[in-house]
C-alpha cells in the first residue's frame, strides 16, 4: 500500500502523484493542510513537517526521490 501525505500547493507532491499515475501505482492521498489527524500521523511516521512524505508498505520516504521510490516499489526503469 502506498500513502502520500501532501498539501495542495506542493510541486513535489504533484510530481509524485503524476509519477504514480504514469506507472499505474495505486495510492491513498492525505492532505495534511486540512486533515489534522493525517498531519499527526505523517509526523509520527517521519518526524518531519515537510511534504511529500510517502509511505510504501511502511518504508518512509521524505520528499520525492524517484530512485528511492522506484526501489521501494520495485519499479524497473
Amino acid at each position: 500500500m502506498v500513502k502520500i501525505y501532501t498539501t495542495p500547493t506542493c510541486v513535489f507532491c504533484r510530481m509524485a502523484k503524476e509519477y504514480f499515475n504514469k506507472n499505474g501505482v495505486q495510492y491513498e492521498e492525505a492532505n495534511v493542510l486540512t486533515d489534522l489527524a493525517a498531519r499527526k500521523e505523517m509526523f509520527d511516521k517521519s518526524h518531519q513537517m515537510g511534504v511529500p512524505v510517502i509511505d510504501v508498505n511502511g518504508k518512509i520516504i521524505v520528499g520525492f526521490d524517484q530512485d528511492t521510490v522506484d526501489g521501494a516499489l520495485n519499479l524497473k526503469k
